[in-house]
């Protein structure tokens, strides 16, 4: 029986370590998937901050970690004394996460990042955000022929009509999700497969 898991960053880890309360490790967490369910293969959805670095859609499916380390290193090498102590932290808080992401790909997790968005808000604020979601419906649907069961991290009930295909060609379907920031219609499509991701502290948390 062949098990993949596929992890939305953005709706199960969304505040990271002040939302969630702990720290997700995420070493254990990859061992945990592969005794607890058996997976073979996980993919991981999220965003990057690239600070003009040159990104080609049309070529790659995400962005290249190791030369986006060599783009902000030059970045920082450059324009570093040019920066002010706010804008130079941010840079540097932003490398943390690339390198963050090797430490993933070294760990097994198959990544899928793209470019962090500035979006303008009706009332004059922005937000940020790396829009995954139709990246990861798409591979849910690429990989199906390759899994029996899939384990899906994740409560956004944007995946509803996916889930239900699954189900419906008689995949097997486990959600792993935050219990208050699951969509209703995600717990009910689960059922008795919906899985708490709060529960995991205990398991999961950095020592």
């Amino acid at each position: 029986m062949n098990n993949y898991a596929f992890i939305d960053a953005s709706n199960l880890f969304y505040g990271g370590e002040k939302s969630l309360g702990w720290k997700v490790d995420y070493r254990k967490l990859i061992e945990y998937l592969k005794v607890k369910y058996g997976v073979s293969r996980i993919f991981y959805f999220g965003g990057v901050e690239v600070h003009g670095f040159h990104y080609d859609y049309q070529k790659n499916d995400s962005v290249p970690l190791q030369r986006l380390e060599s783009y902000l290193l030059h970045v920082i090498e450059r324009d570093g004394k040019k920066m002010n102590e706010a804008e130079l932290l941010l840079l540097g808080r932003h490398l943390q996460r690339v390198r963050f992401y090797l430490k993933l790909l070294a760990f097994g997790y198959q990544l899928f990042l793209k470019p962090v968005k500035t979006y303008n808000q009706d009332d004059g604020s922005t937000k940020r955000k790396a829009n995954c979601d139709v990246d990861m419906a798409f591979h849910l649907m690429k990989e199906k022929a390759h899994f029996d069961r899939v384990l899906v991290l994740s409560g956004d009930g944007d995946f509803l009509p996916v889930l239900k295909y699954l189900k419906g060609i008689r995949k097997e379907v486990v959600v792993l999700g935050r219990g208050p920031r699951t969509a209703k219609e995600i717990k009910q499509f689960a059922g008795g497969s919906f899985r708490d991701f709060e529960y995991l502290r205990e398991a999961l948390k950095m020592d």
